[in-house]
């Protein structure tokens, strides 16, 4: 019997690897319960969810600390800014160190840090500990490489769907729980509250998940931030479904990051309360696209993609007659979030089926794009309303998809469709 060499175990791992979701003489993940993967999807939203806390809290936090009006603006975007840095710094760690303890050290840094907001005394102190938040909240990254991590390849589009949209429905209804929370028991509860919650989430996640199953990777930290460098360069699906997820989010901060101007001015001169209510419709077209993970385990990720990508530029038609009507805006809202959500799933559960071996920095690196989109969207769309108005803005939202839905299209023929 003759040896195998070196290159041919090379290429039966990698196919076994592709095939499976698990390297070579190692049994496949089985599939993870629903009580299992709920916990999953509840902890990564209500992670993602410090991150919008602040948005309707500007103003309180502004008096309080004795922050001008112009320079509030900067709780938010060092918030952003933590997330991003996180992102890139945090979330490749998974791929280098056991998930379970990665995932529990930072619930409950988070945890830290949210009382650490909720008790501050000085503007210092609370733009400190607000970055800090952000750059710990991408916990719910690392939650969702982890579930991907532990479910068999039939399953994965499921799992990853649901917890996704678990991620979606945090960053919507942070808002509106935040709002009420504050006008209850003022804005100091709203940290305080979700350090609570946070904690009870790190005891039951300490409880349920797995340690490592595998080998670490053999790579020291710093080869680590590279190598996520390295796979944009070199995995193909990685760099179209990155740029997708750039335009869908830019997209969808188009509207969320907007909306609330022309709700607020005459003639509609809505209240926050009301306003932020309006993130219950975003929350239902984002559970409205919880198939799509299943679309993609059954081999329809490339038709799914298509599909949605041409519903999110329809959405702005009624987005368009927001001031008309506000039923008009509850559908373009779940029509918007519908489509948003289901390319969201399926590009992460096709950019993990690539390289399983690297999946947290693969959904680190693709949500860096996710990052850049909407921070685009927010600055884009609100600058146009103060030039244009609330039409312009549709307009913007609607050539952004339309650019999303080219490049899917030029992009991802059917003869090597990623």
């Amino acid at each position: 019997m003759q040896p195998i060499r070196v290159e041919e175990y090379r290429v039966v791992s990698d196919e076994t690897t592709m095939r499976t979701g698990s390297p070579i003489g190692q049994a496949p993940p089985r599939a993870l319960s629903r009580s299992t993967t709920l916990l999953f999807a509840v902890a990564s939203g209500v992670a993602v969810a410090n991150v919008y806390f602040a948005q309707p809290l500007l103003a309180t936090l502004g008096q309080d600390f004795g922050i001008s009006a112009a320079s509030v603006g900067i709780v938010v975007t060092l918030t952003q800014i933590g997330y991003g840095l996180g992102l890139f710094l945090l979330v490749p760690l998974g791929d280098l160190v056991d998930r379970r303890r990665l995932i529990v050290t930072q619930l409950v840094l988070l945890a830290t840090a949210l009382t650490a907001v909720g008790t501050a005394a000085t503007a210092p102190i609370l733009l400190t500990a607000l970055a800090a938040v952000g750059f710990l909240a991408v916990v719910t990254q690392t939650l969702v490489a982890f579930a991907a991590s532990l479910s068999p390849p039939a399953e994965r589009g499921r799992v990853v769907g649901l917890v996704t949209s678990g991620i979606v429905i945090g960053i919507l209804l942070a808002r509106t729980v935040s709002g009420a929370l504050a006008d209850l028991a003022g804005w100091r509860s709203v940290y305080l509250a979700s350090a609570a919650l946070t904690l009870a989430l790190t005891s039951a996640l300490h409880r349920v998940l797995p340690r490592r199953a595998t080998p670490p990777e053999s790579m020291r930290y710093g080869q680590l931030l590279r190598s996520t460098l390295a796979l944009f360069a070199q995995e193909r699906v990685f760099r179209i479904r990155g740029l997708l997820a750039l335009l869908i989010f830019a997209a969808f901060s188009t509207l969320w990051s907007c909306v609330a101007l022309p709700l607020s001015e005459p003639p509609l001169s809505l209240s926050h309360t009301a306003i932020g209510a309006f993130g219950l419709a975003g929350a239902a077209g984002a559970l409205a696209a919880a198939p799509a993970g299943r679309l993609h385990d059954r081999g329809l990720a490339q038709w799914t993609t298509g599909t949605a990508l041409a519903l999110l530029a329809v959405s702005w038609l009624p987005l368009a007659f927001t001031r008309q009507s506000l039923w008009a805006l509850v559908i373009g809202a779940i029509v918007l979030d519908l489509a948003v959500q289901a390319v969201h799933v399926t590009n992460q559960s096709l950019i993990y089926t690539v390289r399983p071996d690297a999946g947290s920095r693969l959904i680190g690196g693709y949500m860096v794009f996710y990052s850049i989109g909407s921070a685009t969207g927010a600055v884009a769309s609100t600058t146009v309303y103060a030039i244009a108005g609330w039409g312009a803005v549709c307009v913007l939202g609607a050539a952004i998809s339309v650019l999303a839905l080219l490049l899917w299209a030029r992009s991802s023929p059917t003869a090597r469709s990623p």
